[in-house]
């Protein structure tokens, strides 16, 4: 029986799975959706086993703070949007953006056209949804940008109405524009039965205020281990191979994010239509975060007026390190 084993044990050990995979825990910014899809396809098509790997993944949601996961070392790795990353830094967790899988910012304004909206002038004196929880900061910067105030209705200020995870405040006219994504909250408001041609759309992407979405994030002094980025190396490969696979295949993609929502909350339809969405944001990118991009984030979050989100320039905030290593 003891040869038997013996015989077994190497030849598990030949193929190096006998040396446990490394586990890796990724925190997402919000629930099981298509705007994650990447990781899912990596793990469902094997490329994080492929890199020696043990990936779990853990949705995020109303209650869940992706920052606050990390600091208490929920994660080893989470998806956030650069604003509540630089700002979480700036307030001392030190959170460092290793890859940018999203080029591009899906982030949008979406009002009622009849409301006699057609440019970002005529939003002064009107009451716009916003999203908080850090998810505000590119609004408030973008306001400030505009010269308008954000502390009520007047002939040059706004009055914000913190808008839930829905798209209630539009359909019910409490508000004249709420923030949407491109790929999610916008097609909620279609799904209600409002037609295209009745609203107007403000891209934040288009209005130059821009900021970084859904990057990959880790603690500073973890970068020091080099145990830990050996993992992220290979865990950013294979992200972004789950990544570029999903570009490529959205609706084999979107099955997957599908099969693996324990909510089941999600439909085909939406996801599918998610997933050719997500596809236009992650394009142009292998991973790497784009310095230009980063300091237009930058430029945007202290460009904030009286109140900017971060107060002076971030240092060692993003490395090339992992994606380097990672995408060589």
């Amino acid at each position: 029986m003891k040869h038997i084993l013996t015989a077994a044990a190497l030849a598990l050990g030949a193929t190096g799975a006998a040396q446990a995979a490394d586990d890796v825990t990724l925190q997402l910014k919000w629930v099981t959706q298509a705007q994650f899809a990447g990781y899912y396809v990596a793990l469902d098509k094997g490329f994080y086993e492929e890199e020696d790997l043990n990936v779990t993944i853990l949705p995020g949601g109303p209650d869940i703070a992706p920052t606050q996961v990390i600091a208490g070392g929920g994660a080893d790795v989470t998806v956030e949007w650069m604003p509540a990353a630089l700002a979480a830094r700036e307030k001392g967790l030190p959170l460092v953006n290793i890859a940018q899988p999203f080029k591009s910012s899906g982030m949008m304004l979406t009002c009622w056209k009849d409301a006699g909206i057609e440019s970002p002038e005529d939003l002064k004196n009107r009451t716009l949804g916003v999203w908080f929880f850090g998810n505000e900061f590119p609004f408030m910067s973008w306001m400030s940008q505009l010269g308008i105030g954000t502390d009520g209705k007047g002939e040059n200020s706004v009055e914000v109405l913190k808008q839930g995870f829905n798209v209630d405040p539009l359909l019910q006219r409490q508000a004249d524009c709420i923030s949407t994504m491109t790929y999610n909250e916008y097609w909620q408001v279609i799904d209600a039965g409002v037609s295209p041609d009745e609203l107007v759309t403000f891209k934040y992407e288009d209005q130059g205020v821009a900021t970084l979405e859904d990057g990959l994030y880790v603690l500073e002094e973890n970068l020091e281990n080099p145990e830990f980025t050996d993992k992220m190396e290979r865990f950013v490969r294979a992200s972004m191979k789950g990544w570029k696979y999903a570009e490529e295949n959205p609706d084999e993609a979107a099955e997957i994010v599908l099969d693996n929502d324990a909510s089941g909350a999600q439909t085909e339809t939406h996801q599918k239509r998610m997933m050719g969405e997500i596809a236009k944001l992650t394009a142009g990118s292998n991973g790497a975060l784009d310095p230009a991009d980063y300091e237009r984030t930058v430029e945007t979050l202290m460009g904030g007026g009286s109140d900017p989100v971060i107060t002076k320039q971030p240092e060692g905030a993003w490395t090339h390190a992992i994606t380097d290593a990672a995408l060589k």
